[in-house]
């Protein structure tokens, strides 16, 4: 939690986030099921809300874990969701349902990614990723999106470098106009330095296109999908997502099955 959050009190925090989702007082008062007075009242700081208002209008608000523990910070409440270190044994099932996730998966990659692009679960085939990689960029804790757009990593080998780099790019810049994050925009920078830019011809499908991976083998043509654990209580699992990779054709999916074989 930044001094900040702490200084500002739970009003300026109620006014800055509806700032940035658009919504008006009656609007979020509405969501919250609460009075458009009330949060006035509240935001003005002549009236210090409960703890339950306080989570209704984080949950009305879409903010996440960690965002609705700063606010009943903020609010003078204790934090309600746990923070958990993936390796304790409260998240010991989910550790064991992921490495059965990933284990699935096969013969395709599949990474378990914290926040920022740290990888901190990957089942095998996700060697093909590493293909010729500096060893720096490959240091524990691998960070899987600088692995992707550096020079020393997946780019020269990604034949789409400019779609497919502008496609993770405004990803990350969208997650940070919805929960602004000064780490997280020089991390943004960074990877922007890597890419070039992509020429909008006739045919410019946005960012809708497979990354085209040169490998040893071949040229491989993946599909992403993400999964994120939606129902989680745990800040720490909330904030993990499952990137799993699967083949847009029929000679990929042979590519990477041969390859598992070996």
């Amino acid at each position: 939690m930044s001094t900040t959050i702490r200084e500002n009190g739970v009003g300026t925090e109620l006014r800055r986030w509806r700032g940035l989702r658009r919504v008006s007082q009656l609007e979020l008062a509405t969501l919250a099921g609460t009075t458009q007075r009330h949060l006035s009242f509240i935001e003005s700081g002549r009236s210090r809300p409960g703890r339950a208002i306080v989570i209704r209008l984080a949950e009305s608000l879409g903010l996440s874990l960690r965002e609705r523990n700063d606010l009943l910070t903020a609010a003078g409440y204790a934090p309600v969701f746990a923070e958990s270190g993936l390796e304790e044994s409260a998240l010991r099932p989910v550790r064991a349902a992921l490495e059965q996730i990933l284990h699935g998966h096969l013969p395709y990659p599949a990474l378990v990614i914290a926040p920022y692009g740290r990888v901190v679960a990957a089942n095998d085939a996700v060697e093909v990723f590493t293909e010729g990689a500096a060893p720096e960029l490959l240091e524990p804790p691998v960070n899987m999106l600088r692995l992707m757009l550096h020079p020393d990593g997946m780019a020269p080998r990604v034949r789409n470098l400019p779609e497919w780099g502008r496609h993770i790019i405004e990803n990350l810049r969208a997650r940070t106009r919805r929960s602004p994050d000064p780490r997280l925009d020089d991390f943004v920078a960074e990877l922007a330095g890597y890419v070039p830019q992509a020429p909008v011809g006739p045919e410019h499908l946005g960012f809708a296109v497979p990354m085209r991976l040169a490998s040893a083998d071949g040229e491989l043509r993946l599909i992403t999908t993400l999964t994120s654990f939606a129902t989680a209580t745990d800040v720490t699992l909330a904030e993990l997502h499952l990137e799993a990779f699967l083949p847009a054709d029929q000679a990929t999916a042979e590519l990477l099955r041969r390859r598992a074989e070996r």
